[in-house]
């Protein structure tokens, strides 16, 4: 049995440097207490994150700048302090902050895909990533719809799914970015079983219990016995439900999605498996906006972030709040002790 890791190599990228990501980092940094979680390896641009200093008047921190290629596989060769794998990758004169650019939005991307890089080597235990601007992606040339996609593209796994977690609520998703009309032809039997048997994984894992999970249906009154929508309940959600109760899993539903989420449900419940994006991001973001942590479960890499987007309309300001970012560098350090 490999050794418990009490402190694990987090990898955590700038995200859109246009966006709050910059700032987010420099308070991580900052904090005490997120130092004793994690050693923090950054994937970013040094000088985009000093002129986020200046203009913000936050702590640049002492750390070192390395590559990836010289960043050691060894734990014990890594220094205390911060780290950053610095990569240069935008022109300061011409970059301004809070504004959308292609620029930014490649720069994310490779922030993102150096990380991932670093943890298939083995040189980190788990990937927190800052938010990046789907907008400046798609500028840059870059389809992905989101984080979630391009970790899943990069790993082995063929199950997985996006969980929003928090001590007020946790939401797993059977589809993600994806138009409303696309969402019945991708629900399937078999996806939404892995769903929740990936959903029952990860609460045990997080909880160390065996968790109590709702799924929600998708059409008005969970489609009140075909009166509503194309018989999904009945001929694709249900006979997932049955299927996760035979192999031992305590799942109920379908619930009617305008009152899944009711108080009393939430404290009888560890997770909601819902059908669609916003089924869940919207009771979410309500009740756990500033610490709610998004994870991409079934991943053989473990990777969290923050329940956010850019924010161009306070970037740059010092004001954004790091809560969320430091619930994700949390679970991700819980994570990651956990797998070994």
């Amino acid at each position: 049995m490999e050794p418990r890791i009490e402190r694990p190599r987090i990898g955590l990228t700038m995200g859109d440097p246009a966006g709050v990501g910059p700032e987010l980092l420099l308070r991580a940094l900052a904090d005490p207490c997120v130092q004793e979680q994690a050693r923090l390896i950054l994937f970013g641009d040094w000088n985009v994150l000093e002129l986020c200093a200046r203009t913000t008047g936050l702590a640049m921190p002492e750390m070192s700048r390395t590559s990836l290629e010289q960043l050691p596989h060894d734990v014990n060769e890594l220094e205390e302090s911060p780290v950053m794998v610095d990569l240069p990758r935008l022109d300061l004169e011409s970059f301004q902050p809070a504004h959308l650019s292609a620029a930014c939005g490649q720069a994310s991307y490779e922030f993102i895909q150096t990380a991932i890089d670093g943890a298939l080597e083995g040189k980190l235990e788990a990937i927190t990533t800052a938010p990046i601007n789907k907008e400046a992606l798609r500028l840059a040339g870059i389809h992905y719809p989101g984080h979630t996609e391009m970790f899943a593209d990069r790993d082995p796994s063929q199950r997985w799914c996006m969980m929003q977690y928090s001590s007020e609520i946790t939401c797993t998703f059977v589809t993600v970015h994806v138009g409303y009309q696309a969402v019945p032809q991708l629900l399937t039997t078999a996806r939404i079983l892995d769903t929740i048997e990936l959903t029952a994984e990860a609460m045990l894992r997080i909880r160390r219990k065996s968790p109590k999970i709702a799924v929600c249906g998708l059409n008005p009154h969970a489609g009140e016995h075909g009166l509503f929508g194309n018989g999904e309940e009945e001929n694709i959600i249900i006979p997932a439900i049955q299927a996760a109760q035979a192999k031992g899993l305590d799942v109920e539903g379908p619930l009617p999605p305008d009152t899944a989420f009711l108080p009393w449900k939430r404290k009888a419940v560890d997770a909601f498996v819902c059908m669609y994006h916003d089924q869940g991001h919207i009771p979410v973001k309500a009740l756990a906006f500033d610490s709610a942590v998004n994870t991409t479960l079934g991943l053989s890499l473990i990777r969290t972030s923050v329940d956010h987007g850019t924010a161009f309309d306070i970037a740059w300001k010092g004001e954004a709040r790091p809560h969320s970012l430091f619930s994700a560098i949390g679970l991700a350090a819980q994570l990651a002790r956990s797998s070994h």
